[in-house]
């Protein structure tokens, strides 16, 4: 193997930051500054290998390092046997849909330590400590194995837990144990769907099934009579659960309670465990008191990249694996998806702590997600097309990219000021325009990205969603169009009370000095990010839209043809899994002709 092959470079990603876990664990104590600067050279690192990861790439190039834009499919996907008693692989992969996640991690990842230089106590566990969580976010974003998805999921929790309540503020332990048994709950329902899933999946007739060049293949290595007596062969892979989620005779759709199928409990329970991590009203309380209490460099984390992490598994798993579920449930997404927005948008509103202001302002930037990925706007009896459902879908994947970025940056900017004044309340603000221009004018820039202010990168994502709804339900496009305005509310008044006013009414007023190079090198690439995405979307879009336009086509056409009808996108879809299954027939016969 070379270093560009998928099992290295993908490793090599993942498991980098470990690694440089490892080298500062081994340094000795007292050398906070190198640790510092050697997890920072960890995320540097991880970050450029990423980058090239996401280089455009030629079709058929061979060993290339670099992404196929334009293709749907897996790609640098492989799987190798883990424990193979339980049918577990070591199975990971990229498509459009994880990899702008992945950016977005290892960028984050890079500022946020950049950050960190403010922290002066336990350094060295501190960088360990970020360095494991960097490792378990970019592994969700490429397992391809339910079982490696979860154990990454759960390699996220601890660092998080042990950040919060170690270098967190007065309240930690609190915040800390409440986002603690909020993420576990979230996580104990994921696991029962997992296991579900797991033991009611069957590939006797199709072989064991594996990832090869981007597409699930059936190698047939056992062919089984209809009849046969054999044990069911059970399978963690998402793809092939995905395959048989969709399949007409789905294992997924058996009665399981209460006349609802195993596909529909073992939705719910996976939407639960992931609008935990999103989060969605009314399981949102963790997050105001884990980002007030959280250090800066780790709300930047939490609002940019762990957030993002339970609307990745809605559209990774919860979709694609329970798609029968998913249609029965639309309404229950969309409903808390526009809850979420409004009560987020009033409860910011409501805040004089600037910090659990922009925490608030999460929540409803994190409904439009939700919203959008909810959308479902291809029905057998309405005959629409999956295009409603294509915006929404792009849209909410696109707001999930350009709220990391303007959250990150809001936290970073409101640790700046607290830096230097200790103390967050917005009424003892005002005035700092005069002392701190840059800072002021980069602020804005974050701030009205946030809002939604055509041309930067939060105005995209929020009006494709507003605008897939309205084929969904007019009332709540027009609710979610209104939640605009609040929101448009909330952050000038915020921006008025901070920056604008004759002068500052706070304590600690003679600390309030320009900001420093390292601070600067922070906040503007976070504002130059919002500007690219804004003005020029399809840097994103180029490489998010296939795979995404491919979920929507393929769980389209499951409910198409289980109602009875058929749209174009079925149509489409039919001939193409027709072609599949002639391929796959042809396959075996070969395999089984050249048996001894």
């Amino acid at each position: 193997m070379t270093l560009t092959s998928p099992p290295i470079l993908l490793s090599l990603i993942i498991f980098l930051p470990a690694l440089g876990a490892l080298v500062i664990g081994l340094l000795p104590r007292g050398r906070d500054n190198l640790f510092k600067q050697v997890a920072l050279a960890t995320t540097l690192v991880v970050a450029v290998l990423t980058v090239c990861l996401a280089m455009p790439a030629t079709p058929g190039a061979g060993s290339s390092v670099g992404f196929e834009v334009g293709k749907a499919q897996m790609q640098y996907a492989f799987s190798i046997p883990w424990i193979e008693s339980f049918n577990i692989y070591y199975a990971l992969g990229i498509d459009g849909i994880s990899l702008p996640l992945i950016l977005l991690t290892s960028c984050l990842s890079v500022l946020a330590m950049g950050a960190s230089w403010t922290i002066g106590k336990h350094v060295k566990a501190y960088c360990i400590l970020f360095l494991l969580l960097e490792m378990g976010m970019l592994g969700v974003f490429m397992a391809l194995d339910f079982f490696l998805f979860y154990v990454f999921w759960e390699v996220m929790l601890l660092p998080m837990y042990f950040l919060i309540g170690v270098w967190g503020g007065p309240r930690r332990e609190y915040a800390a144990i409440k986002f603690f048994l909020f993420t576990m709950a979230g996580s104990v329902l994921m696991l029962v769907a997992l296991l579900a899933l797991y033991f009611n999946s069957n590939l006797n007739k199709l072989g064991t099934v594996e990832v090869v060049n981007s597409h699930v293949h059936a190698s047939v290595l056992e062919r089984h009579d209809p009849g046969s007596t054999s044990q069911p062969l059970h399978t963690f892979n998402l793809l092939a659960l995905a395959y048989q989620g969709q399949a007409d005779n789905s294992p997924f759709s058996q009665e399981l309670l209460r006349g609802k199928s195993i596909q529909w409990w073992a939705f719910l329970l996976l939407l639960i465990g992931f609008l935990v991590k999103v989060p969605s009203v009314p399981i949102h309380t963790w997050l105001p008191d884990a980002h007030v209490e959280a250090p800066t460099p780790i709300s930047m984390i939490l609002a940019g990249v762990l957030l993002k992490m339970g609307g990745y598994g809605i559209i990774r798993i919860c979709y694609p694996i329970c798609p029968e579920a998913a249609y029965d449930l639309a309404w229950l997404v969309c409903t808390l998806g526009v809850i979420s927005m409004v009560y987020g948008a009033f409860a910011a509103m409501a805040q004089t702590d600037f910090k659990r202001l922009v925490a608030y302002s999460s929540v409803s930037h994190m409904g439009y997600v939700v919203l959008g990925l909810g959308v479902w706007s291809i029905g057998g009896q309405t005959g629409m097309s999956g295009d409603y459902w294509k915006m929404g879908m792009n849209g909410a994947m696109f707001q999930m990219i350009a709220h990391g970025i303007s959250s990150a940056g809001m936290f970073f900017l409101v640790g700046v000021i607290y830096d230097r004044v200790h103390h967050r309340n917005l009424d003892d603000f005002g005035g700092l325009f005069g002392r701190m221009p840059v800072y002021t004018g980069i602020s804005m820039g974050i701030f009205f990205a946030a809002l939604g202010l055509p041309g930067l990168c939060g105005f995209i994502g929020e009006v494709l969603v507003v605008l897939s709804v309205w084929n969904y339900s007019q009332v709540l496009a027009v609710v979610s169009a209104s939640v605009m305005i609040l929101t448009a509310g909330y952050i000038l008044w915020t921006l008025q009370r901070v920056y604008l006013g004759p002068e500052y009414k706070g304590p600690h007023g003679e600390a309030i000095t320009p900001m420093t190079q390292r601070e600067l090198a922070i906040a503007a690439p976070l504002l130059a990010f919002a500007i690219l995405l804004g003005v020029y979307p399809k840097i994103v879009f180029n490489y998010m839209t296939p795979s995404v336009n491919k979920v929507v086509d393929d769980i389209g056409a499951t409910r198409s043809h289980h109602s009875g009808f058929a749209t174009s996108d079925s149509l489409d879809r039919a001939d193409s899994s027709q072609s599949d299954l002639a391929l796959l027939e042809t396959r075996v016969q070969r395999e089984e002709a050249g048996r001894p």
